[in-house]
Order: structure tokens, then sequence, then C-alpha cells
């Protein structure tokens, strides 16, 4: 078990940037997110990865929701999907132009409608052994009823402990004496990277096991976890390892929003600040 506290390590692993490159150099993230209820959703986790540094964001999702973002971030390119009565994704979707991307993202804010878990198994049925996959929030509930038919091998996912509860079907109580236990079993069953959320992170590939030494009760209000989806995104499409991403993607996430809470307070910091930091953040960590 370690602490990710040794700047020489997250240096380390912070992905090098060329000056003979171009945007298909940092990868191609197709994120599926959002919904009627949950618009914010795709828009913190989509912005959270270009401001990682991932080269082209394509959010998929239903029209409306498309329609709202790109006022708000016109660097990302959109899929605009049909919708089901109350908001969500439609299974009646065609895929076929949305499996040509290196990193897929999903479950930010997509809600649990059948028909949007039809259409989120249909895309995880579908993607190549050389795609990454993060999934989060919808996206762990969807699967947990599927996941003995999903290949979930170095698949990134992000519950916390009450989504981790359904996912293998045990207490929360119980995960929460034992969090280091429960994240490892995850991934030694499944295959998975597992990032068990909350005070003190958990990240395990099922043997390594990594505690986040950053954060604080800043990030304990709504669409923080969709910018984490981002960052850890952001960080596949610049080629870390699963387990890099996952851990550097924690690592990042938590100290912006400590440095962000040395002038707003821990009350007064947004997910969207969080975003917006993680620039200055890099910059500590860097320089």
């Amino acid at each position: 078990m370690a602490d990710i506290t040794d700047k020489d390590y997250v240096f380390s692993k912070m992905p090098k940037r060329i000056q003979n490159s171009h945007k298909l150099t940092y990868g191609k993230i197709l994120n599926i997110a959002g919904s009627a209820k949950y618009r914010g959703a795709a828009y913190l986790s989509s912005a959270a990865a270009l401001r990682t540094g991932a080269g082209y964001v394509a959010l998929a999702a239903i029209e409306s929701v498309c329609s709202s973002v790109s006022t708000m971030l016109p660097e990302a390119t959109y899929y605009p999907l049909n919708s089901t009565m109350n908001g969500s994704i439609s299974n009646d979707n065609n895929i076929d132009n949305l499996l040509d991307y290196d990193i897929i993202s999903a479950g930010c804010g997509i809600t649990q409608n059948p028909e949007t878990k039809d259409f989120l198994i249909k895309i995880l049925n579908s993607v190549n052994p050389s795609q990454k996959i993060v999934l989060d929030a919808d996206g762990i509930n969807i699967i947990s009823n599927y996941k003995e038919k999903i290949l979930l091998k170095d698949v990134i996912i992000t519950p916390h402990p009450k989504e981790l509860s359904r996912f293998l079907g045990v207490e929360t109580a119980e995960i929460n004496k034992n969090r280091e236990k429960f994240a490892q079993i995850t991934s030694q069953t499944y295959g998975c990277i597992t990032l068990l959320k909350g005070n003190k992170t958990i990240i395990t590939d099922g043997e390594k096991i990594f505690i986040n030494p950053t954060g604080n009760s800043s990030l304990a209000k709504a669409g923080t976890g969709d910018v984490l989806t981002g960052i850890i995104a952001g960080f596949l499409a610049q080629k870390l390892s699963p387990l890099d991403a996952a851990t550097l993607g924690a690592y990042v996430h938590g100290l912006s929003a400590q440095i962000l809470s040395e002038k707003l307070t821990e009350y007064g910091v947004l997910a969207s600040d969080v975003v917006n930091n993680i620039p200055l953040t890099f910059r500590q960590i860097l320089y």
C-alpha cells in the first residue's frame, strides 16, 4: 500500500508534451454523458478531459444536451443522439460512428433508463481490446447486472462506496469498514482498475494499492465525480496506463480542489472551478 506523496513520482507520471505534434498525438475521446436532467455532467466531464490535455473530445449525448454544452464548450465536437421520452439516450442510435476512438468514457449523468442501459451495453460489447474505457456513476450502476458478460479487463471504474455495494452485492457499511480489501477484491475478480472514492481515495489493479493524499471536503459536491472521470480520460488519451491514469487523475483532482480552497474555502468551491483550475494545478506539479 502506498501514498502518492512524492512530488518526483507524480512529476514522472505526467504525460510529456511534444512540440512537433498535433491534436491526434494526444488522443481521441468519446464521452457518453448527460441527459435532460443532468446536462452539467456532460459539460464537466468533457471540459475536464480537454483541460487535462486530450487532443480531441467528442460528446455523444441527446440533442438537447449537445446543444446546451456546445454553447459553453466550442472546443469539443458533438454526436447528437436520439432521446427517450424522458430525456435519456435511446437504444435506437447507430453506433458505427461511435467506435473510432482511443478512449471511451461513459456514465456521467446518463441515467439508468432501460433503453440507455441497452445502448451502453451495446457499445461496451463492440469495443476492441486496444480501446481504453472509464466508467463512472450510471455507467457502473448499469454494468452491475451485466458484469459477467462484459470484458472489464483494464477498464477503470470509479465508484463511491454505495455504487461499489451494488456492484459487489455487499452492504455499504461493510465496504466502508475495509475499503482497501473490497477495492482489491473488485480488481482481482474482474481485472479492472478500481478507484474507490472517498477521503483517501483507493486506487488498485488488484495487486498494487495506492492511497491518494490530496483532496478535501470541497469535493463533497455535485459534479466533482464527473470532473474526475474527465481528468482520467484525458490522461488515458495521452497514453498513460490505466493504473497511472487513475492514480494521477485522483491526485490532480484532489490537488486542484485544495489549491482552490485556499482562496474560496472548502464551502465555496464548485465542480466547474476544479475544471478551470486544472492548468494551474499542473503548473504546481511541473515547476
